[in-house]
């Protein structure tokens, strides 16, 4: 058994946690605590980066030493990780003097094979980036891409790094390990960055003293982004030191283990590049994979100071507590691709997903049933003589489980999450369709255990998929069904399987919801607590578009808009998600003749339940199987006591409507533009 090792970006301590640092905390937790999961030797190592003139700049602003600064910067970040429910190894930070030591050491091994040396240096600098830019690299007026701020002219005597010797040795190896940059479409960027051609390197700084001395020369510094990337194995005991013996380096990097980092996109050229050719020149392995995941956007912004919108965790924590956040950040976004960050779908996932689908299910068997009418214990059947909807049901289970267990390995935690709601879907459904109820009302014991007793076991392999994602809920989910903490332990592979059954007999422990309701007013409420504080608007009005004037009279000869409905504009449009889905489930609501419930799959945005008011033109057997167009991002509505998650698109005239439906079958979840 392979031992596995993943880690953060070690982040900036110019600022403070956001949940766009959160994201990559949290996914690298999931991960570590999957592997955990399934007996595997785990370590997971974060930290944050103290290095850098700009660091240096901003402790002279404020008055103090540099050491003072970054050591105010700290504890925000592991006060953080600790509300977030992330469960670090290791918190490395980079003026620890076993961190300074190991990179004073790899450099020496790059010099040894002579593969560092001295001379003149003229560049545009970054200081936000801290990295050098070519002009064709470049916005207008020699402004930064990322930080929009105009880059500065430095000139210097440095030390070199030969990149450019590097060039074929990388493509080889990108060539051999073609999974080592994910996702696909990074892994061609950066091979055809490095097939462009590499430029060599400058690895110090004299202009500033605020970093790790370049060994035997006090008046340089290492260049803070080979300062930075050594703490994924300074922090594991390499480089070694003579006459050291086995550190964690010898178990947890390769080829001895799976290392993977997590990175946002933004840094990918420094930990692809740049990190793996150092570790080439110091004749050391490189690590199995660097994982690239997009930007975060709040509400379809880019985070921005000027706009106040860098969301804090500890807010949302409070709110709604770390596993709605957690769930909410590996679930709505697409892992590898950029992402939108908006409360209202955040409460929309809580309701919907968490509460209606995953809460409603534990308690609708747990508390009214098993409680009321079974003693409250886990009834004892012969699994031999399940109905073939009972197998069904624990077939699904098996390949959610399975399917999950893939998505893991690959680093694709949403579409984890995706095949994991596959069976909270299959189980709600096999509870209608059972209908418990009625068999209490029947009296049927022995048919009534086994479809309770089915239902749990589904919970059982949901509370043990749902552990690296929610560690809180998904414990709370395992103990109400009468089952120990979850302990992880090497060499114990702890995954749901049927390996491992639901013991019969045992006494249950209902509890309190595990998602309680929030009323309307409360979730207005706390959005208009939490959300960022929308910029003033221009002074400039917008007129509508394909009129001269909103109240003009129309003119003669002139074309103007026919529709009943005023007339609106690109960017108006562009704020409605529209979807294709497939109903999944359809059924009249009672005492309504004209709304159906639906069950909608949206594919990666999950299964939605739907109130569509289409009852007296569509009996809902024919529309189970029917892929749809639906308007995503409503916010939740409630009707007839039921919630209601987005709208159906349907034409008509009142005597005649039909359902929008598109021509050819396109992926579940795909945008209607």
């Amino acid at each position: 058994m392979s031992a596995f090792y993943v880690t953060t970006p070690i982040y900036y301590v110019n600022d403070r946690p956001h949940i766009g640092t959160a994201y990559s905390t949290i996914a690298a937790d999931v991960l570590a605590r999957y592997h955990r999961m399934r007996g595997e030797p785990t370590r997971f190592l974060t930290g944050v980066d103290e290095h850098g003139i700009k660091l240096e700049r901003r402790a002279k602003e404020l008055g103090q030493t540099p050491q003072a600064y970054v050591d105010s910067m700290v504890p925000p970040f592991q006060e953080a990780w600790q509300q977030l429910g992330c469960e670090y190894d290791d918190f490395i930070r980079t003026t620890e003097p076993r961190h300074k030591a190991r990179a004073q050491a790899l450099w020496r091994m790059c010099k040894a094979r002579g593969d560092i040396y001295q001379d003149d240096y003229q560049g545009l600098y970054c200081v936000g980036c801290e990295a050098y830019y070519t002009e064709k690299d470049l916005l207008e007026g020699n402004v930064c891409p990322i930080h929009k701020k105009p880059v500065e002219l430095l000139n210097e005597r440095t030390y070199f790094f030969r990149l450019s010797a590097y060039q074929d040795k990388l493509l080889a190896f990108y060539e051999a390990h073609p999974q080592f940059v994910q996702p696909e479409g990074r892994y061609n960027e950066v091979k055809s960055f490095v097939s462009e051609g590499l430029r060599d390197l400058s690895l110090s700084r004299s202009t500033f003293s605020w970093g790790v001395q370049v060994p035997d020369d006090p008046g340089h510094v290492i260049y803070v982004w080979f300062d930075a990337l050594v703490n994924y194995i300074s922090a594991l005991g390499a480089p070694k030191q003579p006459g050291e013996g086995e550190a964690p380096f010898d178990t947890f990097w390769p080829p001895h283990a799976k290392a993977v980092h997590i990175v946002g996109k933004d840094i990918l050229r420094f930990h692809a590049v740049y990190w793996p050719a150092f570790l080439m020149s110091a004749g050391l392995p490189a690590p199995t994979q660097v994982w690239a995941h997009g930007w975060l956007t709040v509400d379809g912004q880019k985070m921005s100071k000027s706009l106040g919108n860098f969301i804090p965790p500890a807010p949302i924590v409070e709110a709604v507590g770390a596993d709605v956040l957690r769930y909410y950040l590996m679930r709505d976004i697409a892992f590898g691709q950029d992402g939108d960050f908006s409360h209202q779908s955040l409460f929309a996932r809580y309701h919907g997903e968490l509460g209606n689908g995953l809460g409603n299910l534990l308690n609708r068997i747990l508390a009214s049933i098993v409680r009321k009418t079974l003693d409250g214990r886990v009834p004892v059947v012969e699994r031999s003589e399940l109905l073939p909807i009972d197998r069904a049901l624990l077939d699904a289970a098996q390949a959610s489980a399975a399917n999950a267990a893939r998505q893991l390995e690959d680093v694709h935690p949403n579409r984890a999450l995706e095949a994991i709601w596959e069976l909270v879907t299959a189980a709600n459904k096999y509870v209608d369709q059972t209908e418990p109820w009625k068999l209490v009302k029947q009296n049927d014991t022995q048919r009534l255990s086994q479809v309770v007793y089915t239902s749990l076991e589904a919970l059982r392999y949901l509370g043990l998929m749902l552990w690296p994602f929610m560690p809180v809920k998904a414990s709370e989910l395992l103990h109400q069904l009468g089952l120990d903490a979850l302990s992880p332990a090497a060499g114990v592979d702890l995954w749901p399987s049927d390996r491992s059954q639901l013991p019969g007999g045992i006494e249950t422990r209902p509890g309190t919801p595990l998602f309680p309701r929030f009323e309307k007013e409360q979730e207005a409420a706390l959005i208009a607590r939490l959300a960022p504080k929308p910029p003033e608007p221009a002074a400039a009005s917008v007129e509508p578009l394909g009129a001269d004037k909103a109240a003009a009279p129309a003119k003669p000869g002139v074309a103007r808009d026919l529709s009943e409905k005023p007339a609106t504009n690109i960017d108006m449009f562009g704020q409605l998600d529209l979807r294709v889905g497939e109903v999944k489930l359809a059924e009249r609501v009672p005492k309504s003749d004209k709304l159906l419930r639906l069950e909608v799959d949206l594919g990666p945005l999950g299964t939605r339940q739907i109130l569509a008011g289409i009852g007296k033109h569509y009996a809902p057997e024919a529309l189970v199987g029917k892929r749809i167009a639906v308007l995503a991002n409503l916010p939740p509505r409630k009707m007839m006591g039921l919630q209601s998650q987005g709208m159906v698109l349907a034409a008509g005239d009142g005597d005649v409507l039909s359902v929008l439906s598109p021509s050819t079958a396109v992926p579940l979840g795909s945008t209607i533009a």
